[in-house]
């Protein structure tokens, strides 16, 4: 079974992202920020990272660059899941080495049309 690891503050968002991926028949995994989702990468790297930007501790551009460096660390597909919507936040994201791009908030069809678009659905 494929794992996700959904990186949120928000225990809401967190509750909502989990129902509509486990839907896809993933296994799911959750972190409040992205130190906590670092440690979890390096116990096990997930298959596909739900990611949000703006989060306590470490956010998720900070991440996201970390992630990419450690070993295996290019290996999952990364889709930051945030309220930031303008070209430079996009193209911030994209740079620092994630897949796609979705607006909160989302739904399952949105979510799994982007997740198709890289080969992660």
């Amino acid at each position: 079974m494929k794992h996700c690891l959904i990186v949120d503050d928000s225990r809401v968002i967190r509750k909502v992202s989990r129902h509509i991926v486990e839907s896809f028949q993933f296994e799911v995994t959750e972190a409040e920020n992205g130190q906590e989702a670092l440690a979890k990468c390096e116990a096990a790297m997930p298959d596909l990272i739900l990611l949000d930007w703006n989060m306590p501790v470490m956010n998720g551009i900070e991440f996201i660059t970390e992630l990419r460096r450690k070993d295996g660390g290019s290996r999952p597909k990364v889709v930051f899941c945030t309220t930031e919507n303008d070209v430079a936040h996009i193209r911030e994201a994209i740079d620092a080495g994630a897949d796609e791009y979705v607006m909160k908030p989302f739904d399952h069809d949105t979510l799994q049309m982007k997740l198709q678009l890289i080969g992660a659905a």
